[in-house]
């Protein structure tokens, strides 16, 4: 009867979960590696290749997951700048995490406007495709810079290497210059921010005059004899990287 099959299946039921249960730890694990983790999906996830039809709308994900691009990059710069000044050694990780992250965002939009621009684009659709490539080259050697300035604090921690006060000091303000510039480009970008965009330029004059008078001023410390060879070739690393 339907009644005996729906209660022998009931049964069977509970019996295959009682014998399982001891086991439901080791289950529970084994779920973990078998079935992916959907919770936080790829961002590089956004760029379908079904938009390209629609050039508007597959132009709007690329600016996102370049606003993303963005965000992680200078976020993992402002790290490197704080290990400088004082070393932090669980920052690194993520600094590198970061510049992976901002390498393969690189490549996915990259490729993803380049499709996009083998079709029929209008002419601003076009402008915008091809300020967009650039743009996300720049971020990505955002992303390197900032790998570079968490090694070379890396290198100091190692190595003992410690910078005279006066170096100490144009570190300081070379760090503030470059962190304001950093703000200033991303709500320009992000924000679309015209004021903000306009500033970029006079400050970034400033932060390479300033790189020049530090080297010279690096030069006569090494003359004095107060600055030694192994910390010079640090400090000249460090200056080019934020310049």
């Amino acid at each position: 009867s339907h009644a005996s099959i729906a209660t022998a299946h009931s049964l069977f039921n509970i019996g295959c979960t009682a014998l399982l249960l001891p086991a439901a730890g080791l289950l529970e694990k084994l779920a973990y590696k078998l079935v992916p983790d959907t919770q936080a999906p790829s961002k590089i996830t956004m760029l379908d290749e079904r938009l390209l039809a629609t050039p508007a709308i597959a132009l709007e994900r690329s600016r996102a997951l370049s606003a993303e691009m963005a965000e992680r990059a200078i976020s993992a710069l402002k790290d490197a700048l704080k290990c400088l000044l004082v070393y932090s050694p669980e920052k690194l990780e993520p600094i590198r995490q970061a510049e992976d992250f901002t390498d393969s965002c690189e490549d996915e939009i990259g490729a993803y406007l380049v499709k996009l621009s083998s079709g029929r684009l209008s002419d601003a659709h076009s402008a915008e495709a091809a300020s967009l490539l650039k743009i996300i080259g720049d971020l990505e050697r955002i992303g390197d810079h900032a790998v570079n300035l968490a090694e070379s604090a890396e290198e100091m921690q190692q190595k003992h290497i410690s910078l005279t006060g006066g170096a100490e000091e144009e570190l300081t303000n070379l760090c503030k210059a470059i962190s304001e510039i950093l703000d200033l480009t991303h709500r320009a970008f992000v924000e679309q921010d015209m004021i903000a965009a306009a500033t970029v330029e006079p400050l970034e004059e400033v932060i390479d005059k300033l790189k020049e008078k530090y080297r010279s001023s690096h030069i006569k410390r090494l003359q004095k004899g107060t600055c030694t060879i192994e910390a010079g070739f640090v400090w000249s690393d460090i200056l080019t990287d934020l310049e």
